[in-house]
């Protein structure tokens, strides 16, 4: 038997030769069958032959043979190894390099045999996955060493099965961790020394990288400074870097849950902050607030995009309240400086949401976060113009005579403000009462309570600060509004509106307005009030897309308008605020603003699927038509689902011409440990190409999965007779819970108490 104590690098000479030469690869394939599905893909035989041919070609370097002129090197450069040329060059025309070959087909099919044997092809430990690269060292070493014991046993076609095992875990490592991406440019030095810890690994519960759902994703890397491993497959699957999600109707159950949180760890930013924020639009109803509170930027900033899509699509609005000053930090260890512009992608969402994002010390955060939760219901954000601040140049906002409860908010790095009413009475930034309001500051964040009635008219404000201070206005009022989009279908058997989430480029497009508040007092001046045309204004610029006329669509209380929006208007993509303009009871303009913005697609993306619900261990197909309207659109198409179920799709890439679509096909699988009343999202991004300007568009798709219905008929009568939800209590919750060491919680809640509606977000990291 092999001493124990024998190290690895002793052991041999031509086996270590061959290990050596074996170069760190980004990704490869178990076998030659592999190029039929993946062309131009390196293999595991193509590792292995390539290896052992430089082995041998070194061996036979070192050893001239005898009675023959020894070989040159420069004689093999620049073209490929093939065993024929070596063997014959080695020992003459006409050597047979037959036996060397089986030899090295038995070592490369127990390679590939590795992916697909029942007993090894799920075993994270024989492929360096799930963090589990201490155990995969230990497999490792132990099949070198059962392949040397063979070897002298003279069984050389186990020594060699064994051999085959070890090279496919060794071209694992550099293939499933992130050993290159860490800029290694040599083997690991510890690999083969099983005495030798390994040191600087991720553990399990370590957010590491963002999902990947292709063969390939770069960029998912979210930590590049401990040795870590993918995770493929489901045994065992990955483990979320946030949640779960705890729902509750209990509001003592919701505040137990609440006061449960601690914020354990931390000063490891980066964070998981967009991914549990996702999870949260996953589970709050559209329309409502989401308020994020954290002290570090997002790990996971790669989800941006589509967490801005997420919101426009909910409707709902992100505030972010982060306690830490944007430019340093002082009294905290850091691996790392870190960029001023680590929050970018927290500015991005909350813009795209009509949210803000708001930095504050950690002692006035409960005053701020009370303050900011007020604004939610039937509050409405004033329009500013110009809509940038820029310190030292006034702003102007229109009040109306159904305005009440104005608020003015201010915070940066602020050294002095005013406030001018219509009237020419002037309020500066000193806290208290004042002619026009009542001032309270927290730190670098002002809030001015206008007095009721303000008077109708322009205001006008203007702040002294360094950088980019903030400013919103907001006010209560019961005259507001809805909007869709639609496409006028004047064919086939039910001619109307077909819904869309948003307008798409170069498609003739219906904007329906829904006004709220129509004679909400009884007051006839309620009545007289109308809008008569609507605003596109670009994001964040503030340049005036083109306005068009809202024509009413049945009684006037009713408060329905319509809008044709002409392609021309729509062949800008990119994000634009949607305003209303008009008249209240008593002549004075009217100007209300969508709370979120809203944004021109390039294409048009519908993901649907069959009627009915999903079952667990079922298999769902779902369908994706991608049309454009506007020019030839080159496409690359990335699927996503949460929870994370496997999903196939017959479109990786497509190219599309003006005024044509394709379709598209999934398949769904929801596994059997699915539970049941659970719902699943299901995402298709359209991206240009490499290079494009084109914006990436997103379809999303909710599912329920139920569990199987019951089967006796009485049973079912039963449930279907009786009522959906009975609970003495109203309040819904929604917790998303960080993980432990991870220092962030979640959470969601929303309900009605005493019959009034609440609706509250809180996502905290």
């Amino acid at each position: 038997m092999l001493p124990t104590d024998v190290p690895l690098s002793h052991l041999s000479t031509s086996l270590l030769l061959l290990l050596q030469l074996l170069h760190p690869a980004s990704s490869f394939f178990p076998n030659v069958w592999s190029l039929l599905a993946a062309p131009g893909s390196v293999t595991h035989q193509d590792l292995t032959e390539e290896a052992a041919l430089n082995v041998t070609l070194q061996l036979f370097l070192e050893q001239p043979p005898p009675g023959r002129p020894p070989l040159h090197l420069e004689d093999f450069l620049g073209r490929t190894l093939l065993a024929d040329d070596l063997f014959a060059a080695y020992f003459g025309p006409g050597f047979s390099s037959r036996r060397f070959r089986a030899a090295l087909g038995e070592v490369s099919r127990a390679n590939a045999a590795q992916d697909f044997l029942p007993t090894s092809k799920n075993d994270p430990d024989l492929h360096f996955d799930a963090e589990r690269l201490g155990q995969g060292r230990t497999r490792l070493a132990g099949a070198l060493r059962e392949a040397l014991v063979a070897a002298r046993a003279l069984d050389h076609t186990l020594a060699r099965r064994r051999l085959g095992a070890a090279l496919h875990a060794l071209q694992d490592f550099y293939s499933h961790s992130n050993w290159v991406e860490l800029g290694r440019q040599e083997p690991h030095p510890h690999l083969l020394w099983p005495r030798q810890e390994l040191q600087s690994l991720a553990r399990v519960g370590d957010p590491t990288c963002s999902d990947c759902e292709e063969l390939s994703c770069p960029g998912n890397l979210l930590d590049l400074t401990l040795l870590t491993s993918g995770y493929f497959g489901s045994h065992p699957s990955k483990p979320p870097g946030f949640g779960p999600v705890f729902t509750t109707s209990d509001p003592d159950s919701f505040w137990q849950q609440l006061n449960e949180l601690h914020a354990l760890g931390g000063g490891d930013e980066p964070e998981m902050c967009l991914s549990a924020l996702e999870l949260a639009l996953l589970h709050t109803p559209p329309l409502s607030d989401i308020f994020v509170f954290t002290d570090a930027s997002p790990k996971d900033a790669v989800l941006t995009n589509r967490v801005e899509s997420l919101t426009q699509e909910r409707r709902c609005r992100v505030t972010f309240l982060v306690t830490e000053d944007p430019l340093r930090v002082q009294g905290r260890a850091r691996r790392e400086v870190l960029s001023p512009l680590r929050f970018e992608p927290y500015e991005a969402v909350a813009l795209a949401s009509g949210g803000e994002v708001i930095f504050t010390k950690d002692q006035h955060i409960q005053d701020v976060a009370a303050i900011v939760g007020d604004s939610m219901a039937d509050l409405v954000t004033l329009p500013l113009e110009p809509p940038v601040v820029v310190s030292g140049r006034p702003l102007g906002f229109s009040v109306d005579a159904l305005l009440q409860r104005v608020t003015v908010r201010i915070h940066g790095e602020v050294s002095s403000f005013w406030i001018r009413s219509p009237a020419g009475v002037s309020q500066d930034q000193e806290e208290g009462k004042g002619p026009l309001g009542h001032t309270r500051r927290f730190g670098q964040f002002w809030i001015v309570t206008m007095n009721d009635p303000p008077q109708p008219g322009t205001w006008e404000i203007q702040v002294i600060a360094e950088g980019m201070p903030r400013v919103r206005v907001q006010a209560q009022t019961a005259l507001d509004f809805l909007f869709y989009f639609g496409i006028p279908m004047d064919k086939g058997p039910h001619p109307g509106l077909y819904p869309l989430a948003q307008p798409v480029a170069g498609l003739q497009t219906q904007l329906l307005v829904e006004v709220t508040g129509l004679g909400f007092r009884g007051d006839p001046r309620d009545l007289r009030s109308h809008f008569s045309h609507v605003v596109l204004r670009g994001i964040p610029e503030g340049a005036e897309r083109g306005r068009v006329p809202l024509e009413p669509m049945g009684p006037r209380e009713r408060g329905l308008l319509a809008a044709s929006l002409p392609p021309a208007l729509l062949s800008t993509t990119g994000p634009f605020s949607l305003e209303l303009i008009g008249q209240d009871g008593e002549g004075h303009g009217l100007h209300r603003v969508a709370p979120q913005p809203c944004t021109v697609v390039p294409v048009l993306l519908e993901l649907s699927s069959s009627p009915g619900s999903l079952a667990p261990g079922s298999k769902a197909p779902l369908s994706l038509h991608i049309a454009s309207f506007s020019g030839p659109q080159d496409l690359d198409l990335r699927t996503s689902v949460n929870p994370r179920f496997p999903l196939t799709f017959n479109l990786s890439r497509v190219r599309l011409e003006p005024n044509e679509s394709v379709w598209g096909h999934l398949w769904l699988e929801v596994p059997d440990s699915a539970a049941p009343d659970s719902v699943v999202m299901v995402t298709v991004t359209a991206t240009g190409r490499e290079g494009s300007l084109v914006p990436p568009t997103h379809a999303f798709l909710w599912l329920l999965v139920l569990a199987p219905a019951p089967q006796d008929p009485l049973a079912a009568t039963a449930h279907e007779s009786g009522p959906i939800l009975h609970s003495t209590s109203s309040v819904s919750t929604l917790v998303t819970r960080g993980r432990a060491g991870g220092g962030r919680v979640g959470i969601c809640w929303w309900g009605t108490v005493g019959g009034v509606l609440l609706l509250l977000g809180l996502a905290s990291w």
